[in-house]
């Protein structure tokens, strides 16, 4: 890739390199933030004190999605069935199979900002201020993705990024999913259990917001074209967001060579910062930043 010949080969070859004990290290303090998460909601039912603690389950639960973005790319594991079980199990939890989302993400690596031909601006309205803070809410995302599970699941999926030799692959992973949760809907009628709804559902609704105020940051307010440098944005993110997201703040760094793991886009944000051209020192301020550019 002739963006990262900044960077000397040896160097870009020490970044890359997998580590199961990296992962382990950091999926062992997300399970442990969750598992916290659940005692506190636990231990706070019958009083007001549940919602901030569903909340805060929901954060631990919602930013799954950094290590499922991370197994799309098989970094963050030298072991492949890590890769692929850590990835099952994060997109159950949030509603996104991990197959779909790689051929989607794939796609997005391949066409970044390019409204013709990247799957996250393919037939997405403008970004008005309104639009801004309805995104902010999750709604459309949980409304878009429900329905794209059912329609993937029925095997009426013909989304440009995934061949259609992968398509019966696609729907099959959709219909296990959507098995799944009719079981645990099942399960928790037939118990007369609000635990799925308590530690699971009701968390990764009211966190959802969060994930948004992220990801919008990415590439949100960026120049469209295929200039890795310009069209990604870098956002210094404090110790709790980037510990959470999995360093997933360096976003440019990521863009620019994806076979980098997690773990070391810290180094290498050492190594280009200097040419970034997107660089923000924080969420608040890319936000603001972005909230400039908006009809």
């Amino acid at each position: 890739m002739a963006e990262t010949r900044a960077l000397p080969p040896e160097a870009l070859k020490a970044l890359s390199r997998r580590s199961d004990a990296e992962g382990l290290r950091a999926l062992a303090r997300h399970a442990g933030l969750i598992a916290l998460g659940v005692a506190l909601v636990l231990a706070a039912r019958g009083t007001l004190w549940i919602w901030p603690a569903m909340a805060l389950l929901g954060a631990a639960e919602i930013s799954l999605f950094a290590p499922l973005h991370e197994t799309t790319h098989r970094t963050p594991f030298r072991s492949l069935w890590l890769n692929r079980l850590v990835g099952w199990v994060a997109g159950f939890v949030l509603v996104l199979p991990p197959e779909g989302f790689r051929l989607f993400h794939m796609a997005h690596h391949r066409h970044t900002q390019d409204p013709e031909r990247d799957p996250e601006l393919i037939g997405a309205r403008p970004l008005t201020r309104g639009r801004y803070w309805l995104i902010l809410t999750g709604l459309p995302y949980w409304l878009s993705q429900i329905l794209g599970l059912l329609c993937t699941a029925a095997g009426r999926d013909r989304s440009p990024w995934i061949p259609a030799a992968d398509r019966a692959r696609v729907a099959a992973e959709a219909r296990l999913y959507l098995l799944l949760y009719a079981a645990v809907l099942a399960a928790s009628l037939a118990a007369g259990s609000l635990l799925a709804l308590l530690l699971w559902v009701g968390p990764v609704v009211l966190a959802q917001p969060l994930l948004r105020w992220v990801l919008l940051a990415e590439h949100s307010g960026c120049v469209l074209g295929n200039d890795r440098w310009a069209n990604t944005r870098t956002t210094l993110a404090g110790l709790v967001l980037r510990g959470l997201f999995w360093n997933a703040s360096y976003h440019t760094e990521h863009h620019l060579a994806p076979g980098v793991p997690f773990h070391a886009l810290p180094r290498m944000h050492a190594l280009v910062s200097g040419r970034l051209a997107v660089l923000s020192p924080g969420y608040p301020a890319a936000h603001a930043e972005i909230r400039r550019g908006l009809a």
